[in-house]
């Protein structure tokens, strides 16, 4: 009698069921001078929270003005609200990026428009004495692109409208806009049916970064 060959393909089986779990995510957000840190702008506030778990580890936020060693511009006041005088005692980069990097460790970063984001930790770093590579950073942006393909805008409020999410009174500060991109990624992983790495790292990696 002839033996039948079963249609399963054991290969695959074995490898879903190595599909890694979402690791712990550090969401972050930037305030800066302005819009290119290759022309001389510069970094003003970091803020991030870690999700793990499914949970946005608030109470444990990490925020910190950073001072840039330079005039901020009219322009930037107007929307972050941020003066001159409220980072003149602040600590410089080379001393808040590391304590930044040492909150995120064991983590992946998210940040809402990474691509901007981590063009400023680029260029940024380079202040930092002894620092090498930065870790991977996902985009919630990307992801809402992937997710909503046919919606034409995809920022914070955007999405923030589309789950119902209370937008903050202090939008357009490092905090308030890391909690409201924490609470929309964790909408988006609802949505999106998302609860492995892999899912995760396709559809939300940064298509472009800032050189």
């Amino acid at each position: 009698m002839e033996r039948k060959l079963s249609r399963k393909n054991p290969r695959r089986e074995y490898s879903c069921r190595l599909m890694a779990p979402i690791p712990s995510l550090t969401v972050f957000d930037l305030e800066t001078t302005g819009l290119d840190p290759r022309k001389g702008h510069r970094i003003i506030e970091i803020a991030g929270v870690r999700v793990e778990n499914g949970k946005i580890l608030e109470e444990t936020a990490f925020v910190s003005f950073v001072n840039p060693e330079r005039d901020i511009p009219f322009e930037a006041q107007r929307i972050n609200k941020i003066a001159d005088g409220d980072v003149k005692d602040a600590p410089t980069i080379d001393a808040v990026l590391p304590q930044f990097l040492m909150f995120a460790q064991d983590s992946v970063l998210v940040a809402h428009n990474a691509a901007f984001d981590a063009g400023f930790l680029t260029v940024e770093k380079e202040y930092c004495w002894g620092y090498t590579d930065l870790p991977e950073i996902l985009c919630t942006m990307q992801l809402s692109r992937t997710l909503f393909p046919h919606e034409f805008r995809h920022n914070l409020d955007v999405i923030a409208r589309k789950f119902n999410l209370s937008v903050p009174e202090k939008r357009h500060r490092a905090l308030a806009d890391t909690v409201l991109a924490a609470q929309a990624l964790l909408k988006m992983l609802e949505t999106g049916k998302i609860q492995t790495w892999e899912k995760l790292q396709k559809m939300a990696a940064i298509r472009q970064l800032v050189s």
